[in-house]
């Protein structure tokens, strides 16, 4: 593996890597087909940004970006691919990543409503939490999801993130700014629960 190429997480079904300029074709296919289903619970882009779903340039400089984060520390942006053929169906990412006292970080993640409810987002969360807290050493992760988001919800409660309340107003999303609630686990729980956690994200569904 070349270096700038970065980390390969793999699952029993599911592969985190970053995605290349190469992905652009799988990306933009799945992006145009879920319009409705994600953009409803996104931030809106900057008005006048290139959209990186039509413009092979704004994609290739958003890879760059996720690359460019990755390498100082700051953000980890990785596809979520099928291990079978590597079918991309989604996305995972540890963003706002913070060193010091607090050595946290935030989760987002979504996939293809086509391969949704089948027990995929779990596992490459779980993937992602293990990567998160064994080999960046961090402390804490949290995921923030609006409260009416159910099915972003059921990942996190699947896979045994604690509730900490609901931010009012924390994130403009859909160009309204959105409660959401906070879930969160740290390193200390996922040391004691990781082979539960990796137990439950292995069934094939």
């Amino acid at each position: 593996m070349r270096r700038h190429d970065g980390p390969r997480l793999i699952g029993a079904r599911v592969l985190l890597r970053p995605l290349r300029a190469q992905d652009f074709d799988a990306w933009s296919e799945v992006r145009q087909a879920n319009r409705t289903w994600l953009e409803p619970w996104e931030p809106r882009p900057e008005p006048g940004a290139p959209d990186p779903v039509a413009d092979v340039d704004a994609f290739r400089g958003r890879c760059s970006a996720w690359d460019r984060q990755r390498q100082f520390d700051s953000a980890y942006g990785f596809g979520l691919f099928l291990c079978d053929h590597e079918e991309f169906v989604g996305e995972v990412s540890l963003g706002s990543v913070q060193r010091g006292p607090f050595q946290s970080a935030s989760i987002g993640y979504w996939i293809d409503e086509r391969r949704a409810g089948r027990g995929y987002v779990p596992e490459g969360v779980a993937l992602m939490l293990r990567y998160g807290f064994e080999e960046l050493h961090l402390h804490r992760m949290e995921a923030a999801i609006v409260p009416r988001n159910a099915p972003s919800r059921r990942v996190a409660e699947k896979l045994g993130l604690r509730v900490e309340g609901t931010s009012l107003g924390f994130l403009q999303i859909d160009g309204i700014y959105e409660d959401h609630v906070r879930y969160a686990m740290t390193t200390e729980e996922w040391a004691a629960r990781r082979t539960e956690i990796e137990s439950l994200t292995a069934r094939r569904g």
